[in-house]
């Protein structure tokens, strides 16, 4: 007997030896792999679970072995979990609409603008492209040449020389009946950087708008009458027959998806000049004013600038 108790202690002591020597392995692994996953992982309730079932009976060695979340984040999981508190923060997405985002992503192959485009069309508004990208990444289904056969910025790069881009934007002016906003009309050429600018209006309707159309058409060099494309957002200013004008010029409109601002990025960015190098440094009086602002601006734009 008593030489039974010597060599049960030497098997227990040999096993707890070979224990560390793997818990030391995969520690060691565990970091070569986390050093290569980029950015913060984000675990789903079922995971989180299953986290919380193996790591509460560790007590304080869950400190030397978790990397996936900090020690902290951990034991305020826990805490949650006996207080049934709810966390703070922004409501997870709807169960029901990640699996309709995760179904179009692997049976269509569509990119994330264009899932978000197909949801808009199912009348499903409340939801923004950073969150379909953020489901589809959870997942595991990353952008790929199989997924989104085309980028938007492959499209732009492709059709730069033929692809105008336009949008509005207002600016207050100083008149004898106080305060008005104006409206303007931009139309950059996407690979020149070329610059047309609409005069400026305070009652920028249908007929204005289709007139500006005719008046840019007219001001495109006799090289550049021929068929190109036209970007614009989904601004209600931008009507029917502004449309149908452009079309029957055989201009092929491109009308972008809703609440997508960075696919007009760069028309959006040229305003921003407009108005931090030249606008803002006035105070504006009336139509005539605005108009002489931007004619001498386009000219600096285009020859000095």
């Amino acid at each position: 007997m008593q030489l039974f108790h010597p060599l049960l202690a030497m098997i227990a002591s040999a096993t707890d030896s070979q224990l560390v020597r793997q818990v030391r392995y995969l520690k060691e692994e565990n970091k070569i792999l986390r050093a290569r996953i980029p950015g913060q992982i984000h675990t789903r309730p079922e995971e989180r679970a299953r986290l919380l079932k193996f790591g509460r009976k560790l007590g304080i060695s869950i400190n030397e072995l978790i990397t996936i979340v900090t020690p902290g984040t951990f034991r305020r999981w826990l805490r949650e979990e006996h207080t049934g508190k709810k966390p703070v923060g922004r409501p997870r997405t709807n169960q029901v609409l990640r699996e309709l985002v995760i179904r179009i992503a692997q049976e269509t192959g569509f990119g994330y603008t264009k899932i978000l485009g197909e949801l808009r069309r199912l009348g499903i508004s409340r939801i923004c492209r950073q969150t379909v990208q953020s489901i589809v990444k959870q997942e595991g289904i990353g952008p790929s040449p199989k997924r989104s056969q085309r980028t938007w910025d492959e499209f732009l790069s492709s059709h730069t020389e033929t692809l105008w881009a336009c949008d509005f934007f207002s600016m207050k002016t100083m008149t004898r009946k106080g305060i008005v906003d104006l409206y303007v009309l931009v139309f950059l050429h996407v690979d020149s950087r070329r610059l047309i600018v609409s005069p400026a209006t305070q009652h920028p309707d249908s007929a204005w708008v289709t007139e500006q159309a005719k008046a840019f058409r007219k001001q495109l060099p006799s090289d550049e009458q021929t068929t190109f494309q036209l970007i614009h957002d989904r601004d209600t200013m931008f009507s029917a027959e502004f449309r149908e004008t452009l079309k029957q010029d055989n201009v092929k409109l491109i009308k972008l998806p809703v609440r997508s601002p960075n696919l007009n990025a760069r028309c959006e960015r040229v305003i921003q000049t407009i108005k931090h190098e030249c606008l803002n440094h006035f105070l504006i009086f009336g139509h005539r004013h605005l108009d002489y602002l931007l004619s001498r601006f386009v000219e600096h734009y285009h020859h000095r600038r």
